[in-house]
């Protein structure tokens, strides 16, 4: 599972060259889910999103805002996504699409089937192109290189944890952030004032604070291996809140030991020419 609010890892960058494959191979794909339900959620507030495309024969997405149903089926991190409307990140949705279980079906045919979806009840239309944007380094904080009190490195092996078909929710260990007290094994969860990791790379967590600070945010930390970590703030400014509660600048780094720096890139862009909102079931 994964999305803004419960981030799985599913979600990485395509090199130049590979963005106009990807958007012809979508056009050009043979495969496609046997049947599709969409209805609007809209509790982005109170409960997490996540993506789930683990189940043989079956996709889900349940609370999830259509910007990361896109974010998805391409494979874009936050910053390469440009032209959505407003209503796509703040209005949310619930997918559920079935395929044949038996089927041989890579994740490259499960994004290329969403990206049909996507076309068929959002209208989805899509070009590609280069942009000037503004963004972040992800670094260490101090010179001394220590890490913050809720950043720990993790000794899983979430390729074998998974092959091997544990559960992942709740059994990360303890959590200072998440309501249950619990975070869940190799993947990510976060909402709009917390986020918890278990075993995440600086790179994944670089892609989910991107959403939170709307930029885009590229790892230079120099920190290899994954970590455990919880992350809570009270807002995305740079100021401090009315209640008290740190930025989530201030909360990088005092609870991780960690900071974003301002800087300014190209970066490869997937433009929406068109969405709409989906058509009835």
């Amino acid at each position: 599972m994964h999305s803004r609010r419960q981030i799985k890892g599913l979600i990485c960058g395509l090199t130049a060259a590979a963005y106009l494959a990807a958007i012809s191979a979508a056009q050009s794909s043979n495969v496609s889910f046997e049947v599709s339900l969409v209805k609007v959620d809209n509790a982005l507030e109170t409960k997490p999103s996540s993506i789930n495309a683990s189940t043989p024969g079956r996709f889900t997405a349940t609370n999830t805002p259509v910007r990361f149903l896109v974010l998805y089926a391409y494979g874009l991190l936050d910053h390469q996504l440009a032209g959505m409307p407003d209503w796509t990140s703040s209005s949310s949705f619930d997918v559920t699409a079935t395929y044949a279980s038996d089927s041989k079906m890579t994740e490259r045919d499960l994004r290329m089937m969403v990206r049909d979806l996507l076309q068929d009840r959002f209208g989805l239309r899509v070009h590609e192109e280069t942009r000037q944007l503004p963004s972040f380094s992800l670094v260490v904080a101090r010179k001394d290189g220590r890490l913050g009190p809720a950043l720990a490195r993790s000794e899983v092996d979430c390729e074998k944890w998974i092959a091997e078909k544990r559960p992942q929710a709740q059994t990360g260990g303890p959590s200072t952030v998440t309501p249950t007290g619990k975070r869940s094994a190799c993947e990510m969860m976060a909402t709009r004032r917390w986020l918890a990791g278990g075993t995440r790379t600086m790179a994944q967590l670089a892609a989910a604070l991107q959403s939170m600070v709307g930029r885009p945010v590229v790892d230079r930390t120099g920190l290899a291996g994954g970590f455990d970590m919880d992350l809570k703030w009270a807002t995305n400014e740079t100021t401090e809140d009315g209640d008290g509660g740190p930025s989530i600048f201030t909360a990088l780094q005092e609870q991780l030991g960690l900071k974003l720096e301002s800087e300014r890139n190209p970066f490869q862009v997937v433009v929406v020419d068109r969405i709409t909102r989906p058509t009835a079931n």
